[in-house]
């Protein structure tokens, strides 16, 4: 019955009598359209036909011209039990009405301590303290800064390298983009990158891999680039090592099997910290609370965000074991021991809806609903493994992807195309990475909904030339 309570929450239209997601709405002026420079966007192609939307509810959105469209993504890995949850609204209106703000310097409130505790309850064991930030790429930096902290207050102060990975994704700030290894997220900015950086290979090869359902058999032997790294460097001067358990944001990378489990096994042998950045796959994305869990693999520290608060306000947070927690209590008590912190630390508000968040994955047990929908997600997912324009599928959890093979000369026009055909022509909101289709369904979604998302895909890739 709560399920089924779910559902039609999350599926309902909108109310007609508040003209919510109903009314159609202007474009905005030339000017204003000149003036949003947009983030992760084609400005000069977006602009000339917008894809503006006006509200959402539930499962959809609904567009300035009315149209009601159904969101494949589930906002951007954030809003896993569907916009607009009344209770996460309840939760924020209530909040703002009786504390908009906290210092969060030397100074605190209920609804922040409280949102740690729950946290560190919910996380693998052993990672018991929990520092706020404001976004998964201000987690990333925090971490870093934490693992390289760490090192230094043991007496560890050569231990200065980090480890990210080939195609990984940490966010935008520079210690994220300096760990990551999309191309082009640095190359920019290169000159101005952290040092003491290197890099593993990433996990895809079209060659041995391709049409992997869920985990790759193949790729497990690349984690031992970390010992060769060990032996290049030598370990007393690497601090940390940060993954994505499931890459996300660079066209979905599940880990071999045993990858995971030989990055731990390798980090343990060497003093070194293992940092997952679950910012996507954390919060029910893969059918449990963290991938940790899922792939019984617990790092050091934990990156969080985005399902934090289903969306609804910007939040991020830490996650760390007791170890290193313990080892910055040092020196007298009236010291700050980490010099680090945002002005939103910890808000009032975005607590709050997390608070409201953690309490409606529980009620509506959405993790198990996540859990119960892969097999059906991947069965559709995995139609297209002979699509003459299909290179790859890619699946683990609720995270898919669809590699389509690149218009020649022009890498990334056939991703965007699908994706804007889908929105006009099937009033259907999906990603893509260059050409890569990616798919991030409710952990609430209905069976049919699934169905109908890939029919529609299939109807727009099939007329592509």
């Amino acid at each position: 019955m709560l399920f089924y309570a779910v559902l039609i929450y999350a599926t309902r239209s909108p109310d007609v009598t508040t003209n919510r997601g109903a009314v159609m709405q202007q474009k905005p002026t030339d000017l204003s359209m000149d003036a949003y420079w947009m983030p992760f966007t084609a400005n000069r192609d977006f602009k000339k036909s917008p894809r503006l939307i006006a509200s959402a509810q539930g499962h959809h959105y609904f567009a300035n011209d009315g149209r009601k469209l159904y969101d494949g993504f589930s906002g951007l890995w954030t809003s896993g039990v569907g916009h607009c949850h009344p209770k996460i609204v309840a939760a924020v209106q209530h909040q703002v009405a009786e504390m908009d703000f906290c210092m969060g310097f030397q100074l605190g409130h209920n609804s922040a301590f409280e949102l740690a505790n729950q946290l560190t309850q919910l996380a693998p064991e052993g990672l018991d303290h929990c520092f706020f930030t404001n976004s998964g790429s201000e987690s990333v930096d925090t971490a870093l800064k934490i693992a390289l902290g760490y090192h230094r207050v043991r007496g560890d102060a050569e231990r200065v390298r980090l480890i990210g990975r080939q195609r990984g994704y940490h966010g935008v700030n520079f210690g994220g983009i300096s760990v990551g290894g999309i191309g082009a997220n640095r190359k920019m900015f290169g000159a101005n990158l952290i040092n003491a950086v290197d890099h593993l290979s990433h996990t895809h090869n079209l060659q041995y891999a391709a049409f992997s359902h869920g985990q790759p058999t193949w790729g497990a032997h690349l984690a031992e680039e970390l010992e060769a790294l060990v032996s290049l460097h030598d370990a007393s001067t690497i601090a940390a090592v940060i993954v994505e358990p499931v890459a996300g944001s660079t066209g979905i990378l599940p880990p071999p099997v045993g990858y995971l489990e030989r990055l731990r096994e390798i980090c343990t042998r060497h003093g070194i910290l293992l940092i997952f950045d679950e910012v996507i796959t954390g919060f029910g994305r893969i059918g449990a609370p963290f991938a940790a869990q899922r792939f019984g693999v617990r790092p050091d520290i934990i990156t969080a965000a985005k399902g934090l608060t289903n969306g609804v306000v910007p939040m991020g947070a830490v996650l760390v074991s007791d170890d290193i927690q313990r080892a910055f209590m040092q020196g007298p008590e009236q010291a700050v021991e980490l010099f680090h912190g945002y002005t939103y630390s910890g808000h009032p508000l975005a607590a709050a809806a997390a608070l409201a968040t953690l309490e409606v994955y529980r009620e509506e047990d959405s993790f198990a609903q996540a859990l119960a929908l892969e097999t059906l997600f991947a069965e559709e997912l995995h139609r297209f493994d002979h699509h003459p324009m299909i290179i790859d599928v890619r699946n683990f959890g609720l995270m898919g992807a669809l590699e389509l093979a690149p218009r020649e000369g022009a890498p990334g026009a056939r991703g965007l195309e699908v994706h804007k055909r889908c929105f006009w022509e099937e009033n259907l909101v999906l990603r893509n990475s260059l050409d890569i289709i990616q798919f991030s369904p409710f952990l609430n979604s209905r069976p049919t909904d699934i169905r109908s998302m890939f029919a529609a895909v299939r109807r727009v890739i099939d007329a592509l030339t």
